[in-house]
């Protein structure tokens, strides 16, 4: 299983810490913000790389341990069953000594009973002649009973071995189970939470394409791109009235909150087959401020900022099959933004996303705008206007609210 792990984490690029603090807790409102914000996430995919290569060294040594303690354990079980077998053969050994003396203190009875020991020393031609008759008898007694004494005395060192080798098997299968937490641990700090988070090389590139967005943007519309600019008076977003469905018709088939281990941002729309090709719209007006492009967790991911009655939100379609849109386009709730995708797209049928298995829009709403260096968090994702966060709803048209 841990093999399995080390597979999985050399697919995946280095994910952002979920423990580090970004220097933005607001979103940017101008472009030194942006600038700063840049440069932050790139002093932070320093740091993460390094962090991470830390993580990868502390696992790789805990997987050597646990293959040595794996190792131990084996031998221990081993010894075990050895010490089993010595006790065994001790033991019959034991026995047949026990008969052998009960044998020779018969025949010492026998022979006493009958004169036949007193004539056995007595025919003795000399005095030592006797006395080596008399300890040869006492020696093979002796001999016996000491046998008997050594064999009882390894019984019990074996006994002893035996305790002590269960105790090491214990001890060790503990240890591993210590160095499975610390690697848990470790990938922790590698994977986020939000399966759907961004990992910080992505971060990156993201909130540099944001960056030159709109140094394009307001040098285009008020020739300036000092660091005090404004963000919004270089690309307005325009306002809505209401919310519309981002598709024509559909079926919630996931909802928001946690599943599987992770946290859902959004609702999943699912549809009558064939469902992959079926346009996207814009749920509301607004302007394109994040594109990702074939991620392994969401494919190709959308972000539009819009304003609603006032209020900033963020929209966000992934899984989908390819885009109708360009970085900083202004839509409204008529464009096309996309199309469905998550069949061809997925893992499971010859594709790139890992995080879908069939046909859907993942389409999500959270408060604020799109802040690469922070993604959508979770206390930010609101259920869409318009829809229940129940699966099983259905809608068959732009317009149908809950």
């Amino acid at each position: 299983m841990l093999a399995k792990k080390i597979i999985c984490l050399s697919l995946f690029l280095v994910f952002c810490f979920s423990l580090t603090t970004n220097v933005y807790a607001k979103d940017p409102e101008t472009l030194g913000d942006l600038r700063n914000q840049y440069n932050s996430l790139l002093k932070e995919q320093e740091e993460n790389n390094n962090l991470t290569a830390e993580a990868k060294a502390e696992i790789a040594r805990k997987e050597a341990a646990i293959k040595q303690a794996e190792a131990d354990i084996h031998q221990a079980e081993a010894d075990m069953e050895q010490a089993e077998e010595d006790i065994e053969a001790s033991n019959k050994r034991i026995e047949e000594l026990k008969v052998n003396a009960s044998d020779v203190l018969l025949y010492l009875q026998q022979m006493q009973g009958q004169n036949a020991y007193v004539e056995y020393v007595s025919g003795a031609t000399s005095i030592t002649d006797m006395i080596m008759r008399i300890a040869v008898v006492e020696q093979l007694s002796d001999q016996i009973h000491g046998t008997i004494s050594d064999l009882e005395a390894e019984i019990k060192r074996n006994e002893e071995l035996k305790v002590q080798l269960a105790q090491k098997k214990a001890d060790l299968e503990k240890q591993s189970e210590e160095y499975e937490k610390v690697i848990a641990a470790n990938y922790e700090k590698i994977d986020e939470y939000d399966k759907y988070a961004l990992d910080i090389d992505t971060q990156v590139k993201a909130a540099k394409a944001q960056l030159d967005m709109y140094v394009n943007k307001c040098q285009t519309n008020i020739g300036r791109t000092d660091d005090d600019v404004l963000l919004s008076s270089c690309s307005q977003i325009p306002l809505t009235g209401g919310w519309l469905k981002p598709l024509n018709y559909g079926v919630i088939t996931s909802t928001i909150g946690s599943r599987w281990g992770s946290y859902h941002n959004a609702l999943d729309i699912g549809g009558a087959s064939p469902f992959e090709g079926t346009p996207v719209y814009a749920a509301a007006s607004g302007v394109v401020s994040g594109m990702i492009y074939k991620y392994s967790c969401g494919g190709n991911m959308l972000y539009i900022d819009v304003n609603v009655d006032g209020e900033a939100y963020t929209t966000y379609y992934y899984h989908l099959l390819n885009f109708n849109v360009s970085l900083g386009d202004v839509v409204t709730q008529n464009t096309i933004i996309g199309w469905v995708g998550g069949w061809s797209t997925s893992v499971a049928h010859g594709g790139y996303d890992s995080c879908t298995t069939g046909s859907h829009l993942h389409f999500g709403v959270a408060k604020g705008y799109y802040n690469p260096s922070t993604g959508i968090l979770r206390s930010n994702v609101i259920t869409p206007p318009g829809f229940p966060n129940y699966k099983g709803w259905s809608f068959y048209s732009r317009t149908q609210m809950y």
